[in-house]
């Protein structure tokens, strides 16, 4: 088994519930960050992170997905013809990124049973996994920050941060024993917890490198939270036979799978466009006069 993480795999099946109705007939992957989808960003991520064989899991109803990564012979040809090479450019890059394959799971079961579906393709290698509600900001990938640290303690590693207690019954909280600052041995990944029950207030996000033995463990996982296979008992097989860790990751996560997490990442992302930033401040200022 190579230490090399080539593959990554980004699970796009659920329904999107949180944003319905607009997710009946469009995937929450998709909702655009200003003018990229959510999911174009967590590829970036991936392959700035060295990653260039990506298998995304999708379901009924998120075709777009795949049509969004592939060539567009009618648009190209439109726009070459307009010689728009700006734009042209920006949609020949994008059917280039990398190599991306596409697994369907058949019904939603959860978390586990997707990154289950990409067990062929992943094989007897260490592999990534980012989930598509996150998008991360940070100066070095926050999945290239898990694979120095699975490279250096040749363990698999989640990442993680503190959640506030009103959050808490939303995320798979860590038990752990600390190895330094970031670093955390993991005990138990505990599935969306009472207040009262969690064992802490640090939460797995939606990163990861695992090793290839995730797969077996997820096999041997019952039904859990929801009736669906969840990842963290998964996680929690798999820390039995080998230790996982969970890291503290530097930069900012914009948890994008529910309106008001995607409704700060497009402030965010539009305040970092000098050309908007220009437009949407004023406009902030006249709403919120004690922004600078």
């Amino acid at each position: 088994m190579t230490d090399k993480i080539r593959k990554a795999v980004i699970p796009a099946a659920g329904l999107g519930t949180r944003f319905l109705p607009v997710t009946k007939t469009m995937p929450k992957e998709m909702l655009p960050i200003i003018n990229v989808p959510a999911i174009h960003l967590v590829v970036e991520e991936a392959i700035k992170s060295g990653i260039d064989d990506i298998i995304i899991i999708t379901a009924r109803g998120k075709r777009s997905i795949e049509d969004y990564f592939d060539e567009s012979p009618e648009l190209e040809a439109f726009l070459a013809e307009t010689k728009n090479d700006h734009l042209l450019k920006v949609v020949r890059d994008i059917s280039s990124l990398a190599n991306i394959h596409y697994i369907r799971q058949k019904e939603p079961k959860g978390l586990g049973d997707a990154v289950l579906c990409a067990e062929r393709h992943i094989g007897d290698e260490p592999f990534a996994v980012l989930l598509g509600d996150d998008i991360l900001v940070a100066e070095k990938p926050c999945i290239q920050q898990l694979i120095d640290v699975f490279q250096k303690h040749e363990k698999s590693v989640i990442a993680v941060e503190d959640v506030p207690d009103k959050m808490v019954s939303s995320y798979g909280i860590i038990r752990g024993t600390p190895i330094n600052d970031r670093t955390i041995q993991i005990e138990e990944v505990v599935e969306k917890p009472s207040l009262a029950m969690a064992p802490s207030r640090i939460g797995a996000i939606g990163r990861y490198v695992f090793t290839p033995e995730l797969f077996d463990c997820i096999r041997k996982t019952k039904p859990g939270t929801g009736k669906e296979i969840q990842i963290a008992d998964g996680i929690n097989g798999l820390n039995k036979r080998q230790g996982v860790l969970a890291y503290r990751f530097w930069g900012t996560r914009y948890d994008v799978g529910n309106p008001a997490g995607y409704i700060c990442a497009t402030i965010d992302f539009a305040l970092n466009d000098k050309a908007l930033k220009a437009d949407i401040l004023p406009f902030l200022q006249s709403r919120f006069p004690a922004i600078k």
